[in-house]
């Protein structure tokens, strides 16, 4: 017998179901596969990019817009979005699509279709350090707005706008430890839905040291390690039901500690 009088067989049987629910998770990471123990993109040891809750429109364009990034807390409420995105539901809804896939590089030489139920199941993987973007597949930016309709109806978007500006969405989904290298764009906002992701910026006259086609874990490992304290970048992780805001050409790199669902509100 063991502890509380149940036979060890049964027990073990009844742990292995508790792990198996807490895994799963539903309600905590939407069935989505999380970093394993010893994962190598870990959190950054201090956020440099400031956070702010109930940020106001005016504080919003006097201190932030035009000038540096900041995490917006508490604007929106994306719950019932963050449901229709768990794992389940997303492939139940969704898994026969076709998807297009970019490669993770600066430039996205390659674009791969294919359905997005073998995407899940059989690329979202975590990423392996040696792998070099061009090699490493993932789902952003491409989508078909007609098909996804149903889902990108229930997100509400940061209630911020640039004047002459036209928001669009792209809407990803990426395995632990992928990310994009460092590329520059106009402004936009991105939220993660589901699991970790961890950014690093530079404003457009500080160009990063970087190779294109080396992942951004890559970098983290070989270069970030080297960098004096004034060449490094503004950095912080976002977590599920924060919003990252940033500027016009500033430069970014991502990396996706957790497999990540997120989703990006582009100001072109």
């Amino acid at each position: 017998m063991a502890w509380g009088g149940q036979p060890r067989p049964l027990l073990a049987l009844w742990l292995l179901a508790a792990l198996a629910r807490s895994g799963s998770g539903e309600a905590g990471d939407g069935g989505w596969r999380r970093a394993g123990p010893g994962a190598a993109a870990v959190e950054e040891e201090r956020c440099t990019v400031e956070r702010r809750a109930d940020l106001t429109y005016a504080e919003f364009m006097q201190h932030y817009a035009f000038l540096r990034p900041v995490i917006l807390q508490g604007l929106t409420n994306n719950s019932r979005f963050r449901a229709l995105c768990s794992r389940e539901r997303l492939l139940a809804s969704f898994g026969d699509n076709v998807i297009r896939l970019s490669t993770a590089n600066t430039y996205s030489y390659q674009k791969v279709d294919l359905p997005f139920q073998e995407y899940v199941e059989r690329l979202l993987h975590p990423q392996n350090p040696t792998s070099l973007g061009n090699d490493t597949l993932y789902f952003f930016g491409d989508n078909n707005f007609t098909e996804w309709a149903s889902l990108f109806r229930h997100y509400s978007p940061p209630p911020f706008r640039l004047l002459g500006t036209t928001p669009a969405y792209s809407f990803g989904i990426a395995g632990a430890g992928s990310g994009v290298p460092f590329h520059w764009h106009g402004p936009g906002f991105s939220e993660v839905i589901y699991g970790r992701k961890r950014w690093f910026l530079y404003p457009p006259e500080k160009t990063p040291e970087f190779h294109p086609n080396k992942t951004t874990l890559a970098w983290l490992q070989d270069t970030y390690p080297a960098l004096a304290p004034s060449a490094r970048p503004l950095e912080c992780t976002i977590r599920a039901g924060e919003v990252l805001y940033f500027p016009d050409r500033w430069w970014h790199a991502t990396l996706n500690l957790d497999t990540s669902v997120f989703i990006s509100t582009f100001l072109g």
